[in-house]
């Protein structure tokens, strides 16, 4: 018969002042009219705008909020990276390749809010629930998607977590994580259900004094359909009954401890009319050169003068010689000259975007608000790659919403990118206006951000005095 302070103890069990960082993307302010459960758990607190820094999308902005730096800091300038030289992290250390959505925390160049806590007093436990990269952190528990890729090319279900037997007890209450509704055609609340159900099953097992926790759920409808759509207005009652189960079963699992809610609007999505292809333009100009064989254009970074990795309404330009002032001006010029594309920042021009770091394009590209950037290189859609026509994240060398449709009577990923109706990225920084803003919310008010609207770099401080300051 367990006394109430076995770790096992399916109530939980007290240890102190508790944190909860809730990250979700795609969440407005307007939406909290339909989001009742979210409001009570903040009757007592505050709701401020939050103002992305750029690029407001997935990697950069969980850096942020987790670092309290920007991308010339922190280092993590998009979702992916070119490895000029080799990887710096683990697993990846081929020169010359595009990696996007890495896994490892190594990726991160400054300390993390579990670093911070953990300087501060060693007492002060971490669990990181999903955030991107995290794979090898410093907390305490971790979980986050690792599927296992097979010799055949198959992937099998499987999850990296610390402690490493973690998965398999998680896996054995609530079945593997659902990969297939987390992103692609099937996008689903499944998966924020499984990953709140499984931050629920780790505190009652492995409790921590702080939780940060990404639900995904509002990035799928409303870059699908549109963000004012009524199918996104259906995601936002979806993900908050996800909250209300998160909220009712970490009150359980800590067992009568003080918890302070933060909640991190991670961008918010606005309507778009149609991409750009800053690959094709590049080809047009000559200074990209894709590699036919069998028929298929494929892309090779070290045989193309210049190539884009396009990440939502942003993209890095790389190209082979970037001391040959001919080819930067060229580019410059071809790029900027295209209709939806905003901005060209070269050289010491990236710091006013926060781009001036290593790791950064030599041309660093933004879209017109209501435009993004699509990777294709190919102008002929017969001659496009095999990888094209699935869900393939990590051999495109750019972010592809468009592998959340299915083409009509084919399980295949059309290949139109007019398809996509919402996108993000830009800020007010970046000439994407008020629009690009999301919203804080923290349930205790006496953590409220001073001045004008709140960042994401100010989320690592509240979280330490939380958890720190005299009651």
């Amino acid at each position: 018969m367990s006394d109430g302070t076995n770790p096992g103890n399916a109530a939980g069990r007290s240890i102190g002042k508790r944190c909860v960082v809730l990250s979700i993307p795609g969440l407005r302010e307007r939406d909290l009219a339909g989001m009742p459960r979210l409001l009570a758990l903040m009757e007592s607190g505050v709701t401020v705008p939050l103002e992305p820094e750029f690029p407001a999308v997935t990697c950069p902005v969980h850096a942020a909020l987790t670092t309290g730096v920007g991308p010339s800091e922190h280092g993590v300038i998009a979702n992916g990276f070119y490895w000029r030289e080799g990887s710096e992290v683990p697993e990846r250390s081929r020169p010359g390749t595009v990696e996007l959505w890495t896994a490892w925390d190594a990726a991160v160049q400054a300390p993390r809010v579990w670093d911070w806590l953990r300087d501060a007093d060693p007492a002060l436990t971490s669990a990181v629930w999903f955030p991107m990269p995290a794979k090898g952190a410093n907390a305490e528990t971790i979980c986050t998607p690792a599927p296992i890729h097979n010799p055949d090319g198959s992937e099998s279900l499987w999850c990296y977590t610390k402690p490493t037997e973690l998965y398999g007890e998680l896996k054995e209450e609530l079945g593997h994580f659902p990969l297939m509704n987390f992103w692609g055609p099937l996008s689903a609340v499944k998966s924020s259900q499984w990953i709140a159900d499984s931050a629920v099953l780790a505190q009652k097992s492995h409790p921590t004094r702080f939780a940060f926790v990404y639900l995904p759920h509002l990035d799928y409808a409303a870059q699908k359909f549109g963000p004012d759509s009524a199918e996104h207005e259906r995601a936002v009652g979806e993900l908050d009954a996800v909250i209300g189960s998160l909220a009712n079963g970490l009150e359980e699992a800590f067992a009568g401890d003080p918890c302070t809610w933060i909640v991190a609007g991670e961008y918010a999505i606005t309507p778009v009319s149609g991409p750009v292809y800053p690959n094709r333009v590049l080809r047009e100009a000559g200074l990209f050169t894709p590699i036919e064989k069998d028929g298929q254009e494929h892309f090779d970074p070290s045989a193309t003068q210049a190539f884009a990795v396009c990440d939502h309404q942003f993209a890095h330009v790389y190209l082979r010689d970037p001391s040959n002032e001919a080819d930067v001006n060229y580019a410059r010029e071809a790029l900027g000259t295209t209709a939806g594309i905003s901005q060209v920042y070269i050289g010491e021009h990236r710091a006013e975007i926060g781009m001036d770091h290593p790791r950064a394009g030599d041309l660093v590209l933004t879209s017109e608000p209501d435009r993004w950037f699509a990777y294709y290189w190919w102008t002929d859609d017969a001659k496009a790659p095999p990888f094209a026509r699935t869900v393939d994240i990590h051999r495109k060398p750019g972010y592809d919403p468009v592998e959340m449709f299915l083409k009509p009577g084919t399980r295949e990923t059309p290949l139109d990118a007019t398809l996509v109706k919402g996108s993000h990225g830009l800020t007010r920084a970046t000439g994407g206006g008020e629009g690009t803003d999301t919203v804080l919310l923290i349930s205790d008010p006496e953590l409220r951000p001073a001045g004008g609207p709140a960042t994401h770099a100010e989320i690592p401080d509240l979280v330490l005095r939380s958890l720190t300051q005299v009651d």
